[in-house]
């Protein structure tokens, strides 16, 4: 199981002035290719932007305090923001998190079509995403 850092995701209350900035100020552009498709019908319909650097994309999604109780799942990725991990084995990570005690919410496939997502805290309260691409993806 390896992981790699895959993308940073920013909440806003404005995704196009958030998009501007990160383009016009910080010379980021949008990427052509790899860019997740959002299942806006369960439990998160908010406005997303892509930027990247080459390596690491950036999301900049638009702030949605409720996604988590639309979606029945108790960690919200999109109320103040998440890091996100890929994996090449998300049960094998998921089997780590429980040896270690580190509860997680279980998303699945309930954001991203094709992507098998987790998200959990880390010791500070910041929200952590580990997901992988679906074999059927």
């Amino acid at each position: 199981m390896k992981l790699k850092l895959h993308h940073i995701n920013l909440v806003t209350e404005n995704v196009a002035r958030a998009d501007a900035f990160y383009q016009d100020i910080m010379g980021l552009p949008a990427p052509t290719t790899g860019l997740p498709t959002l299942e806006k019908d369960k439990g998160y319909a908010g406005d997303v932007a892509f930027r990247h650097d080459g390596d690491v994309q950036l999301h900049l999604a638009q702030k949605d305090v409720q996604a988590g109780f639309n979606a029945g799942q108790i960690v919200n990725p999109v109320s103040h923001g998440h890091i996100a991990f890929r994996t090449d084995d998300l049960d094998a990570f998921k089997a780590h998190l429980e040896a270690k005690g580190v509860a997680y919410a279980n998303w699945e496939r309930a954001a991203v079509k094709g992507w098998r997502q987790i998200f959990f805290y880390d010791p500070d309260g910041n929200v952590v995403e580990v997901h992988e691409v679906a074999d059927d993806a």
